[in-house]
């Protein structure tokens, strides 16, 4: 038996993950910030990279309405109809109190410190000694800037405790008394039940101390977790909405947004002595150049069709928002869906219903009727968020009775997801509500 070697010849095609592919595609889903850094970064071991921070990268901080950066002058007449009127995230809200309540630049940048340290409760989440230090105040003047920003609505955010957070409100309301003031000083014994030690404390009977149990019961532990909308990481927007004349607008904000600067002219000099060098080199500086282009110029094309299909959360607010898929935009633009998924991971938009990620945006469809475009999940989770909040404490709504409005309305809803949705906006049960609302009003 003989045996042949046979040899075979063709070609195939296929994609090579090269070094400078991959961080290209790692480019797509860097924020402005960590886009700085990455090109920062570059310039230090290339020496005809240099990188050009937008102007206002050093002072910009994220704002939620009334921003400046996007160079859309808002006055405190529309600041504070839209606080009204939308449920906006709490670091958004805050941010449009700032906006009025420091109006100079260099106040406006340390009250942003505090805004950075503001957590989703309500409470400061710093301690007063690092956020003087990353200001350059002294621990005596941080003390008066946590006084001016505790004099935000609603009372009782930027406290350091919860015994804080109940005393800014009862000299909110003006119901502070000596005997609510030992109270608050003594809440581990109330904790622990121990109410003969408490009344010592208070140097009250029992008939005394009712009325300030009572006023306690009525204050909100965590002023901060009534607001509906994200919780935004605080950093500056990459996109910035706005509305002209031809309507609504999606830029990248050039405040924040870096250049890569190419010393070609140094290259030329230097090739003479250092060819091979100087060419390796060069080229990878224009590729990073031509990198960061592509970056801006897909994000700003995933950004505008965001805003297409969702004009209506522009002016309505969560409500507005429509059934909208990864998918769904990248077959619009001609790209990818990974590349979709990329841009949108750690980039914010801002626009005039506050700063959010751009996921925020995204949100599945609910079934309707048969032929119809279904309501997204996110704007019906905002719907029971209204029902829950104007309905009757007394009767609360059951999941089953949310359910039948909303089908009511034109979407099929089941119990079982009112329920899912409920869990997820962390609204009580209509049972824990109904007993909530007697243990308020006893």
């Amino acid at each position: 038996m003989q045996i042949s070697t046979v040899q075979h010849l063709g070609q195939r095609q296929s994609i090579v993950m090269t070094a400078q592919l991959q961080k290209a595609i790692c480019l797509l889903q860097y924020s402005n910030v960590d886009l700085t850094s990455v090109i920062e970064s570059e310039a230090e071991d290339n020496p005809f990279v240099d990188v050009k921070p937008g102007p206002g990268a050093e002072q910009q901080s994220m704002r939620g309405i009334g921003s400046r950066s996007g160079g859309s002058g808002v006055d405190q007449g529309d600041i504070l109809a839209r606080i009204a009127e939308h449920d906006l995230s709490l670091y958004a809200h805050v941010s449009a109190q700032f906006d009025m309540l420091f109006p100079d630049q260099r106040d406006r940048m340390i009250a942003d410190a505090f805004l950075e340290a503001l957590e989703p409760s309500g409470w400061l989440g710093e301690e007063l000694d690092v956020i003087a230090m990353r200001t350059g105040l002294t621990s005596e003047e941080a003390e008066e800037w946590l006084t001016r920003v505790q004099q935000v609505e609603p009372s009782g955010l930027f406290a350091r405790s919860l015994a804080e957070c109940l005393k800014l409100q009862a000299i909110d309301q003006e119901v502070m008394t000596p005997i609510f003031a030992a109270l608050l000083d003594n809440l581990p014994k109330l904790a622990a039940a121990d109410l003969k030690s408490l009344m010592r404390a208070c140097d009250c009977d029992m008939d005394e101390l009712r009325p300030a149990l009572k006023l306690l019961r009525s204050l909100n532990p965590k002023p901060g977790a009534d607001f509906n909308g994200p919780v935004v990481p605080q950093r500056a927007p990459d996109l910035i909405v706005t509305k002209g004349e031809e309507g609504w607008m999606v830029d990248l904000n050039k405040s924040t947004l870096p250049s890569v600067l190419v010393n070609e002219k140094k290259a030329q000099q230097l090739k003479p002595a250092h060819g091979d060098y100087v060419n390796d080199t060069l080229s990878v500086a224009l590729w990073l150049r031509r990198a960061v282009a592509h970056r801006n110029q897909t994000t700003l094309a995933v950004g505008a069709e965001i805003l297409r299909r969702q004009s209506g959360f522009m002016e309505q607010g969560p409500a507005g928002l429509t059934p909208m898929t990864l998918k769904d935009v990248a077959e619009a633009i001609g790209v990818h869906e990974s590349t979709v998924s990329r841009v949108t991971t750690d980039l914010l938009m801002q626009t005039p219903q506050g700063t959010f990620p751009l996921k925020y945006l995204f949100s599945a469809s609910l079934r309707k009727e048969e032929g119809e475009e279904g309501e997204s999940a996110a704007a019906v989770r905002h719907r029971i968020q209204q029902l829950v909040r104007d309905e009757d404490p007394a009767r609360p709504l059951s999941d089953d009775a949310i359910a039948k409005v909303i089908t009511s309305e034109g979407t099929h809803l089941a119990r079982r997801t009112v329920a899912k949705y409920r869990d997820i906006l962390k609204i009580p049960s209509s049972f824990q509500r109904r007993r909530n609302a007697v243990l308020q009003a006893s």
